[in-house]
């Protein structure tokens, strides 16, 4: 199936407009939760810095003029009674921006510079063009006019406060255009001799080429799938800085970074048509792997944490990822999984088990990638039962990765290793009809109505019948009419809007969807399915969802979210199909 060369339209308030490969992007969110009247230029490098500012200019007076925003893949359009202005991205560090009827203004978004802050604004005779220099990014952004009139360059050479900027008249009879490039020091002056129109539909060829590899499954019955494909398409950065490979971001609004979860999920969804891109997703954390085994919180552009980890849900992805790739890893590819897992793994059987204790410990609900669930509310440093099982998936994944480099002694100990931990796991935090946390420290045990405790459903067919029976009970009370609400919606701690106390998120309806599936709980999993699928479909790809209402929340243009859509709508049209 074909996508329609415009691609699906959406708003720019909820979705920035950007290409594969950018490390910027056009919107109106210039901060978290920051809303801007005019769009910017947004660039991420070095943190997320509203750099430019971009402003509609009426062709009577010259002054801002207010202009409906259209968004498609490819093209970006100010439309108004007089005229209109279209961006589009030639290139990842370059777009064209043409006018007629209306006129531009391309000014510095910091009005103030100082010696360490701010933008710098001059013309450089060199390359015929004005340079826009900016502290917070590092980088500079150059504005060349193709056509057209330059009714102004105020702030030129200015220091201290001013409007910095570039105005170009409106062009009643014709075309004005221009170039603006995100550049290091310097390169030769702008050339090219692609049209407007051609870079326009070399912009949507390029996004309905990616669309057809990701999700040619699509049809009416999954039809946010070519969106989902533009979310993670138009979050995905070409390698620079820290960021070793080219990188799905979670977001190019204020949740710029790779977490080391988040990623697993982008990975499963790019997997059977993007495969090279699939593993670089998977990778990318492991790059920054320390002495310990650990991987880093998260990685971006310019920073790398490592105060927190994330949940080592490592070897149920890769067990998924080299099953949906089109030609499975080599031996090669194989054994350097093979030994970052082990290493991951043996971090959490050393540095996060205190002596004596079978089982390993969160240090913080930042470990667990649930922040603020309130399974941590008695305590923080504690044994839960996700983490041990996902380390139980773990140990089995690198069971068969032993078997197949033919190891067959670690195999064996590796199996052994995950049978020892599904024992400690059901015979230490299983009471009665429900798991248990237990504080690392005190040995104190609590349950909480989060759904985080029922997250050892992802064990799937290793679970004993009665075991995931009960626990499909327990998350069916989880369930709104848009998905699985993190927090009881019953409990006192429910909170609309209160991230892991409540909303709907991404990964663990994936993570429990897969797991009762194993278990054979296939309606209920179908259910988790087409609940969450409709949700995406009428209210987006945000962080996370009011679990009452479907309302997005937070960042509304979440890759994870996209991505879990694009896994949930394959299988859906797959067995449909059968």
């Amino acid at each position: 199936m074909t996508a329609a060369r415009s691609g699906p339209a959406f708003s720019v308030l909820d979705i920035p407009f950007s290409t594969r490969g950018s490390w910027f992007d056009i919107s109106p969110v210039v901060a978290e939760k920051t809303y801007a009247e005019d769009l910017h230029l947004v660039s991420h490098q070095n943190g997320m810095h509203a750099v430019l500012r971009l402003v509609p200019l009426g062709a009577a007076t010259g002054e801002r003029i207010e202009a409906r925003v259209e968004t498609t893949p490819g093209l970006l359009s100010w439309i108004s009674a007089g005229g209109r202005i279209d961006l589009s991205y030639e290139s990842p560090d370059t777009v064209r921006l043409r006018g007629s009827g209306l006129g531009i203004s391309v000014d510095a978004a910091a009005q103030t510079l100082t010696p360490f802050s701010g933008t710098y604004f001059f013309r450089d005779p060199a390359a015929d063009a004005h340079v826009f220099t900016s502290y917070e990014t590092g980088r500079r952004y150059r504005v060349t006019v193709l056509s057209g009139t330059a009714a102004g360059t105020p702030g030129t050479q200015t220091l201290g406060s001013g409007l910095r900027g570039l105005a170009m008249a409106a062009e009643a009879d014709g075309y004005w255009e221009i170039a603006i490039e995100e550049l290091d020091t310097a390169r030769p002056p702008y050339t090219s001799s692609a049209t407007f129109d051609a870079i326009v539909e070399s912009a949507r060829t390029s996004f309905a080429d990616f669309v057809d590899q990701v999700a040619p499954w699509r049809s009416s019955d999954t039809p946010a799938a070519e969106l989902a494909a533009y979310v993670v398409w138009s979050a995905t950065v070409r390698p620079a800085g820290l960021v070793t490979r080219p990188a799905v971001l979670m977001s190019k609004h204020w949740m710029d970074k790779v977490w080391s979860w988040d990623h697993c999920f982008n990975a499963l969804a790019l997997a059977p048509g993007c495969p090279d891109l699939a593993l670089d997703q998977f990778a990318l954390p492991f790059d920054h792997q320390d002495d310990s085994g650990a991987l880093p919180d998260s990685v971006t552009h310019s920073e790398v944490l490592h105060n927190f980890v994330k949940p080592p849900i490592h070897g149920w992805t890769f067990g998924h990822l080299r099953r949906r790739l089109p030609t499975p890893p080599g031996p090669a590819e194989l054994a350097e999984t093979y030994d970052r897992l082990e290493r991951w793994t043996d971090f959490w059987l050393t540095a996060r088990r205190a002596p004596g204790a079978d089982l390993p410990h969160y240090q913080h609900g930042n470990d667990s990638g649930w922040d603020n669930a309130t399974t941590f509310d008695p305590e923080r440093v504690i044994e839960t039962a996700d983490l041990a099982a996902f380390l139980v998936l773990q140990l089995r994944e690198l069971a068969h990765l032993a078997t197949a480099l033919d190891k067959p002694d670690e195999a064996r100990r590796w199996t052994h290793k995950a049978e020892e931990t599904q024992a400690a796991l059901l015979d230490q935090l299983w009471d009665t009809d429900r798991f248990v946390a237990r504080g690392a420290d005190t040995g104190d045990t609590w349950s909480s109505s989060s759904l985080l405790d029922l997250m050892p459903v992802v064990l799937g067919e290793h679970l004993p019948g009665h075991v995931s029976s009960t626990l499909a009970d327990h998350i069916k009370a989880h369930l709104t009419p848009y998905g699985l609400a993190t927090e009881l919606p019953t409990s006192p701690h429910y909170l609309a809007d209160g991230y892991w106390r409540g909303p709907i998120w991404a990964p663990a309806t994936v993570l429990i969807e897969d797991g009762l599936r194993r278990a054979g709980h296939e309606r209920l999993a179908d259910d988790i399915s087409a609940r969450f699928r409709a949700l995406c479909e009428t209210h987006g790809f945000a962080e996370n969802f009011d679990a009452l209402t479907g309302t997005g929340l937070r960042d509304r243009a979440y890759t994870w979210t996209a991505s879990s859509y694009l896994l949930l709508a394959e299988a859906h049209a797959h067995r449909d199909a059968r």
